[in-house]
Order: C-alpha cells, then sequence, then structure tokens
C-alpha cells in the first residue's frame, strides 16, 4: 500500500511540473510558473513563436532556449524603448531573435551572430514564414572580432538601440567593454542568465552541474561589475534565468 502511494504522489508531482521545454524560471512553484505562462504568456503568443518553441523543444540542447515569458518581455520591451537598430550574441534556433524581429518596425534591423549556423538554420523557415527575416544579417562565427572591428570604427559608435546577449558567459565582460561604445546613451543591454540557475548564491563546494559550476564566477564577476560601472543604470530581474538590463546614460 505503502509503495502505491508514493507512485501515485511521484506520478501527481510530474503531473504538475511545468510544460515549458528547457525553462529556468527560479520561481519556486513550479504551478505558479505555469499559471503565468497559461494566463499571460502562451493565450497571446505570436503562432511563429509558438511553433518555433516547439521545434526547439525537440532539439538536445533545448536548455539553451529563450523561454516564452522572456521572449514576450523582450518583445515589449523593444516597442517600449522603440528600438530600430539591434544586435544579438548568441542565436541558437531564434527564439529571442524572432521575438524582436517582430518588435521592429518594417525597415528595422538585427545584426545577430552564432557560432553555429545550422542552429539557425532549424528556425529559419519559420522567420522566413513570419515574413520578418529581412530584418536580419545572420554571421557565423565569434562575435568578439567583429566588435573589435566596429569598436575600431567610430560610425558604429552609439549607433544600436538594443544588444542581447546570449552567448558564452566567460566572455560577458569583455562583451561589455565593446558593447558599451556600440550602444546609444539611452540604449539598453540585455544580459540573459545572470542569475544562473540560482547558483550565484550558491556555496562554492554547492553540488551542480558541470557546466553551471564552470561559468558561475563568470557571472558573479558581471553582476559585480554592471553594478558597478557609472556608465549604466542596471535592473536585474528575475524573469527566465535572470536577465540585467543595462541602460546607458553617459
Amino acid at each position: 500500500m505503502a509503495a502505491t502511494n508514493q507512485d501515485e504522489q511521484q506520478t501527481t508531482t510530474q503531473a504538475l511540473r511545468h510544460q515549458e521545454v528547457g525553462h529556468k524560471s527560479l520561481l519556486q512553484s513550479d504551478e505558479l510558473y505555469q499559471y503565468i505562462l497559461e494566463t499571460s504568456v502562451y493565450p497571446r503568443e505570436p503562432e511563429s513563436m509558438k511553433e518555433l518553441r516547439e521545434i526547439t523543444a525537440n532539439h538536445p540542447w533545448n536548455i539553451m532556449t529563450t523561454s516564452a515569458d522572456e521572449g514576450q518581455f523582450l518583445n515589449m520591451l523593444l516597442k517600449l524603448i522603440n528600438a530600430k537598430n539591434t544586435m544579438e550574441i548568441g542565436v541558437y534556433t531564434g527564439y529571442s531573435l524572432l521575438a524582436t524581429a517582430l518588435a521592429l518596425p518594417e525597415d528595422g534591423k538585427i545584426l545577430a551572430m552564432d557560432i553555429n549556423k545550422e542552429n539557425y538554420e532549424l528556425g529559419l523557415p519559420v522567420i522566413q514564414k513570419a515574413g520578418v527575416a529581412h530584418k536580419i544579417e545572420f554571421r557565423e562565427g565569434p562575435a568578439m572580432p567583429v566588435l573589435d572591428q566596429m569598436v575600431e570604427d567610430e560610425k558604429f559608435h552609439g549607433s544600436y538601440d538594443f544588444i542581447f546577449v546570449d552567448a558564452d558567459k566567460d566572455n560577458y565582460i569583455n562583451y561589455h567593454k565593446r558593447l558599451i561604445d556600440l550602444v546609444k546613451i539611452g540604449g539598453v543591454i540585455g544580459y540573459d542568465n545572470t542569475l544562473w540557475n540560482g547558483s550565484v548564491v550558491a556555496p562554492a563546494d554547492a553540488p551542480m552541474r558541470k557546466y553551471v559550476r564552470y561559468y558561475r564566477d563568470f557571472v558573479i564577476e558581471l553582476n559585480k561589475a554592471l553594478a558597478a560601472d557609472p556608465r549604466i543604470e542596471i535592473c536585474q530581474l528575475p524573469v527566465g534565468d535572470g536577465i540585467t538590463l543595462c541602460r546607458r546614460v553617459s
């Protein structure tokens, strides 16, 4: 009887788990996160974003995707700041990229960079069907050499309204050193995963996945650096795995 009750309890617990594949929300209650998704996110999610999210859910690296609630947040943020010229470092299959493209005006532009074009091409047909592919300039390869070239050319200084960074966390500070020149005063840089699975407050010897442990100190270093940077105003939000918005003020 005890074993049967235990099995039933496990089944109930599994049934209550949120449905967002690859999700990294730090909300302690799966039921609460599921409520947000079902009440505010999924009913308003564009059909193209839903299609791309479902395609990405079948990818073995789906944990890399931007969650649906964060995609909704980015889409509204870009509209609120009237963004037109944007950049995305780290694309994966393009869920956050599609959220951005849908938010931009018809003549808006996104410079999108990722080392893996194959993943981007998985989502590209959906982006094309949504009619926003013309807004995207995709470049395959590491972003750092491209950023160095742009920093050297003053015509790119202060030219971006919004920049979203969701790539190699060990380079976040290096990205920031360059992006601060490229984003305009009043523009916004968004750094994803700045709460890093909650590991930023975990003891150094706490058990954690290997990749979480590897990047943990880099994320902590970034958070300290952003908080001390007088050139920006910051707001760290517990959306998804944590996103820090940096508004350039000087």
